[in-house]
């Protein structure tokens, strides 16, 4: 039985590239977007091209009302929660020095790396833990361990997703759910 992958942010450019990759090894792919849908069709139309199933579906993966309507779509579509997620979307702003910065792009940070993270953990750990057998991969950047001018706000976001991340690993592992 094919694994069944759900990617947020699947629909950008790393995303549709991560998506193409888990369709070529075999897996059905849920491509999460926020605002490009007819780029998430074209993309679940290629992946199905390639033989798996796929399914295009819209949230705001910071917001957990809209999280939870995405599980139930996938469950009512695909038949079955993701045993992999792969956390992809962030918000994009422009970056500029701590002192410019607006504090509302922190707190924008926070919400896609952060509670991002926490709220997707929330809506499909479960599931995976119950079976004893799951995958978190999320992905973070190098922008966060060099702290360079500009990146404040980014790396903020990026070193508490690591954090949580971290702690979550260290709880769902005794269940086979692995983090990285």
């Amino acid at each position: 039985m094919r694994p069944t992958v759900l990617v947020t942010g699947g629909a950008g450019y790393l995303g549709s590239v991560i998506c193409r990759t888990l369709a070529d090894c075999g897996a059905d792919v849920v491509v999460n977007y926020l605002r490009s849908q007819a780029g998430a069709e074209d993309l679940a139309a290629d992946l199905r091209a390639r033989g798996v199933r796929a399914l295009a579906v819209q949230a705001d993966v910071t917001r957990a009302d809209s999280i939870q309507a995405m599980r139930s779509q996938i469950l009512a579509v695909m038949g079955k929660a993701p045993q992999i997620i792969v956390n992809n979307a962030v918000i994009q702003y422009a970056w500029t020095s701590v002192l410019d910065q607006p504090a509302a792009d922190y707190e924008s940070q926070f919400r896609s790396c952060v509670l991002h993270n926490v709220l997707m953990a929330q809506a499909f750990v479960p599931a995976m833990a119950a079976k004893g057998w799951g995958r978190v991969i999320a992905i973070n950047t190098e922008c966060a361990m060099l702290n360079a001018p500009t990146q404040s706000a980014y790396v903020s976001g990026k070193r508490g997703m690591d954090g949580v991340l971290r702690v979550l690993a260290k709880e769902v592992g005794p269940s086979q759910v692995t983090v990285n």
